[in-house]
């Protein structure tokens, strides 16, 4: 698959498995590279933590940076809870914020966060979701931190 996606020439946004390290997406980001395609993105979303959780590693911004490519943080599915007993996949988006903060001063290049009117009637990933009214006010206290650790 990634080697089909290289191909197409197109920019390849590569998100990091739950269960792998930073340094092993090298392995991902060859195997686009040999197609002779350059354009290839890092999206750290978190790593498995038990069943039911997942926790972000920042030390895997750097690492994956090492590849010579951009890293993304995906604020909001890095948040998710699987396999929650109800059958739901769940979240916990007043983590959000802290999530980006953390990102922004790690020195990730891009931050993916998505968000709703009202994420209690999103149709997908409404439990990650960061409400869209607070949206604004967290973008000028990252702009903050990331004029701080330039």
């Amino acid at each position: 698959m990634l080697q089909s996606a290289g191909e197409t020439g197109k920019v390849i946004n590569i998100k990091k498995g739950q269960f792998i390290s930073g340094e092993a997406m090298k392995f991902a980001v060859d195997k686009v590279r040999k197609t002779g395609n350059n354009k290839i993105i890092l999206t750290e979303r978190g790593t498995t933590f038990g069943y039911q959780d997942l926790v972000v590693d920042y030390r895997n911004i750097p690492m994956m940076q090492a590849h010579g490519v951009p890293v993304v943080m995906d604020c909001t599915h890095s948040l998710q809870q699987p396999n929650q007993t109800s059958g739901i996949t769940g979240g916990n988006p007043k983590l959000i914020g802290t999530i980006a903060k953390a990102a922004v001063a790690a020195g990730a290049e891009g931050l993916f966060i998505e968000t709703h009117p009202d994420p209690s009637k999103a149709l997908s990933d409404g439990a990650n979701m960061l409400q869209l009214e607070l949206l604004e006010d967290l973008l000028k206290k990252l702009l903050r931190i990331r004029q701080a650790v330039i």
